[in-house]
This record gives structure tokens, C-alpha cells and sequence, in this order.
């Protein structure tokens, strides 16, 4: 029996027994990793899964929205400067009522005088002299104006 005791309590055997001990515990620290981290991989996969759907699902509304909002400013835009421009026609409407605003603009631009009035027409001659310098598109054929349009899109900008 002392040998017993004697083989029970020596070093082989406790080393023995204690790297068992140790080879168990490690051993069932791995199993519950392994079990852990395919459960947490598979929660995860899950959860990517329904993230990237709702993504897909979202992204075209989203992008439909977007787009309408920007449409809606642009047009809330446009609305206002049409507003802007029914006033000027109302003021003009309302002046265009007005009798002595019509003579005058008859005055000026058809050059219409009254009964018994002189209307004189002034021509300055250095106008006419500038106007005959200066080459205006008014002044020749439409197929000149054409090819000059032609060369101008063909030459580099030029910096002003």
C-alpha cells in the first residue's frame, strides 16, 4: 500500500493528471467557443442580411425623393418669377389704360404727331458713319452671316 500512495502522489502521476485536468478544460473551452461563435456568425450573417435588404428596398425611394425635392424647389422657383412677371404685365396693363401713356408711346416709337404739328426726324452723321463701319448682321446676306458663324466656332476661344 505504500507503494500505492508512493505511485499516487509522484510527480509523473500528478503531471500526468494535471495536463489532463488541463487537456479537459481546454477541451470544453473550445466546444463552447466553437458553439458561441457559430451562433454569434450566424445571428450576424442574419442581421447583414436584413440590413442590406432594407437598404435595397430604401435606396430607389430615397433617390426618387431626393430627386422630387429638388424638382419641387425648382419649380416653387419658377413659380415666383412667373409671379414676378404677371405683376409687370398688371403695371403695364394698368398704364396701357391710361390715354396719355398710349400717345406717347406712339410718339416715340411710331412717330406720330398730332393735327397740325411738324415732326422733324434728326439723323446725326456720325451714326450713320459708325453704323457703316461696324459690320451688322442687319446689314448683309444671311449666308455671310451663316459662314461667319461657321468660322467663328471653328477659331480658339480668345480671352476678352
Amino acid at each position: 500500500m505504500a507503494g500505492k500512495n508512493r505511485d499516487r502522489f509522484s510527480t509523473a502521476t500528478r503531471l500526468k493528471l494535471l495536463g489532463e485536468q488541463t487537456a479537459a478544460r481546454v477541451y470544453r473551452s473550445q466546444n463552447r467557443r466553437q458553439a458561441r461563435r457559430s451562433r454569434l456568425t450566424g445571428r450576424a450573417a442574419l442581421l447583414v442580411l436584413v440590413l442590406c435588404s432594407l437598404i435595397v428596398a430604401l435606396a430607389y425611394p430615397m433617390r426618387q425623393y431626393v430627386s422630387q425635392r429638388g424638382e419641387i424647389t425648382q419649380e416653387q422657383q419658377r413659380m415666383r418669377e412667373a409671379g414676378g412677371r404677371v405683376e409687370e404685365l398688371r403695371d403695364e396693363k394698368a398704364r396701357l389704360q391710361d390715354d396719355v401713356y398710349v400717345e406717347r408711346l406712339a410718339r416715340e416709337h411710331l412717330h406720330l404727331v398730332k393735327p397740325g404739328e411738324t415732326g422733324y426726324t434728326v439723323f446725326d452723321p456720325d451714326a450713320r458713319d459708325k453704323r457703316r463701319t461696324d459690320d451688322g448682321a442687319a446689314d448683309r446676306p444671311w449666308y455671310d452671316n451663316f459662314w461667319d458663324g461657321v468660322d467663328e466656332a471653328d477659331r480658339p476661344d480668345q480671352q476678352p
